[in-house]
């Protein structure tokens, strides 16, 4: 199951409590407007092939259900189509800013994007030696500000609600090859 990060970047306070919650953090300075999201989940596999699955974009619509694609343009460089609300799409180029190989990526959206965004994804030993926590950590500017992050949360597709659901099924294809749908197979034809 996910759980909110619910701490500073220094893990001095709540974010609820914090001085500052909208300073400086992980992902980068928040703009006015901004939505900070953090979320992390356990799960029981070795962080460098956590790392090594997910550095490889073209996995991510495997379990992000509103990545329709990503498209890697090189090393650090890649544009992506997500779904959003009313069957519309968005999509942005986005550089990769930081990269330590089996620990952290961390990434920003580039000038022009239709929602501009930054963040980054952690991968951290367990401490209870139970696999590795996977911490992601971003912001976003939500189109058309609160209305935006409303509407996108009426159709589940507000970030903090697809944080928390993408990493569930990240968790379940990386520890059972599978992700578990309610959504019944085809049914075979009848006679």
């Amino acid at each position: 199951m996910t759980t909110p990060i619910s701490h500073t970047a220094h893990g001095d306070a709540p974010l609820s409590a914090a001085k500052n919650p909208h300073g400086q953090h992980e992902a980068g300075a928040l703009a006015q407007g901004d939505v900070l999201v953090g979320r992390s989940v356990t799960i029981n596999r070795p962080r460098e092939e956590l790392y090594a699955f997910w550095r490889n974009f073209a996995n991510l619509p495997r379990f992000m259900h509103n990545v329709h694609s990503v498209a890697i343009k090189d090393e650090r460089h890649s544009h992506w189509v997500i779904e959003a609300p009313a069957g519309r799409t968005v999509e942005w180029d986005s550089e990769i800013t930081q990269d330590d190989p089996g620990r952290l990526i961390a990434w920003q959206s580039q000038e022009g994007a239709s929602v501009r965004n930054s963040g980054q994804v952690e991968f951290l030993d367990s401490p209870d030696d139970r696999g590795t926590v996977v911490r992601v950590t971003l912001t976003y500017d939500p189109p058309a500000g609160g209305v935006g992050k409303l509407i996108a949360k009426l159709f589940q597709k507000e970030p903090k609600v697809q944080a928390r659901q993408d990493l569930r099924r990240f968790k379940q294809l990386m520890e059972t090859g599978e992700i578990a749908t309610a959504m019944p197979p085809d049914a075979a034809p009848r006679a």
